[in-house]
Order: C-alpha cells, then structure tokens, then sequence
C-alpha cells in the first residue's frame, strides 16, 4: 500500500522530497558520514526507511517548505488571474482592430496608385479635362489615408513591443527567480537538515556493537 503523504507535504511535492533523497543516496559514497550505505544498510532499506518517516524529516525543513508553497501560490495567483488573448469578452473586438490596421493602408495605397497612375496619364492625354485632376486629388486622399494608416500601426506595434517587454534587467529578482530560490531554499534545508541526519542515525543504530565490549 502506498504510504501517506505527511500532512504538511503538498502531494505535488512528494516527487521532489523523493529526488532530494534520492540524490543524496546517489552520492553516498562522496559522504564520509554515509560510509556504511551497502554495507550496514542497503540503499533500498535506507530508501524505505526514510519514505516511512517523510512526516518527521520533512518537519525539519517547515519554515522553508512554507515559505516556498507560499511564493508559488502567490505566482499562481498572478498569472493565472489573466491570460493575454484569452479575454472572451475583448478577444473579437481585438481581432477586427487588428484586421482594419492591416488592411486600410494596404486598400488605400493600391486607390492611390491606381487613381495617380490613371489621372497623371488622362492629365498627360487632356491637360484641360477636369476628370484627370479629379483622379489626382482623389489619389493623393487615399495617400495620405495609406501614410495615415501605416503611422497609426507603427504606434499600435510599439505600443505592444513596450507592453511586452521583458522586466528591467536591475538585478531585482523576478517571479520566476523568487520561486526558484525559495525550491532550492526548501531543497537545501530538506537536505542537510532532514534526510542526512536522518541517514547518518540509521546508520549508526544498524552498526554491529563494539566487539571488545563484554
């Protein structure tokens, strides 16, 4: 039967508590306090005994565990408040901004072109018809709406470059970092304060008893 998660061990850090100590059997051998892994103690007896006592080496590490379950609730509660082009309720409206930005420049300036092209040649043909200079008014509208629209997308694409834009690089510690240095925090207390001691007593209450002692 699978053995009970401590109380104060979220079930979704159960997998971290066993890596923490599974790194820390991996390297036993680096351990002058761990001498006995293999011989004494076998690394899967050890590997039981420390899953069966999670509620008391875990404990030795509470602050830090707290303080890492709160910092990665915290970042939940911010980024999962509000997820960019996931707004129902402005995702249409958005989307046809964006459609009208593109194309208004590109419609205006294909007029521009057609009306200058078509009322430069009938002015060069008719110098006196009215309908050639009428052509080139009109085409000189459509391109200053063409140069209109290309000014206005230029701000709408620097507008969301400015609003995407990574955090300043201050040397303050983003989300991200604050939560990763409060895991390795727990990781580290989890280590040295938990499952080593934990280890090293097992150890020594598995050691044959002194041979000159009657």
């Amino acid at each position: 039967m699978h053995m009970n998660v401590a109380p104060h061990l979220l079930t979704e850090d159960r997998a971290e508590y066993e890596r923490v100590l599974d790194d820390a059997l991996s390297t036993a051998h680096a351990r002058p306090e761990l001498a006995g892994v293999g011989t004494r103690l076998t690394v899967a007896q050890l590997r039981a005994m420390t899953m069966n006592a999670t509620a008391l080496i875990t404990s030795a590490a509470a602050s830090e565990y707290d303080h890492f379950v709160k910092v990665r609730e915290q970042n939940r509660a911010a980024f999962g408040t509000r997820i960019p082009g996931a707004d129902p309720g402005t995702g249409t409206g958005a989307g046809v901004v964006a459609i009208v930005t593109v194309m208004v420049p590109v419609l205006a300036g294909t007029a521009a072109a057609i009306l200058l092209l078509v009322g430069a040649v009938l002015h060069a043909l008719a110098p006196t018809v009215v309908f050639g200079e009428t052509l080139l008014t009109a085409g000189l509208v459509f391109a200053a709406l063409a140069a209109a629209g290309l000014l206005f997308a230029g701000a709408g694409l620097l507008v969301t470059a400015l609003h995407n834009r990574p955090p300043a690089a201050d040397g303050t510690a983003t989300a991200d970092d604050e939560l990763s240095l409060a895991r390795e925090a727990w990781r580290r207390a989890l280590l040295e304060r938990g499952i080593l001691p934990f280890l090293r007593d097992a150890l020594a209450a598995a050691a044959p008893p002194d041979a000159t002692t009657p």
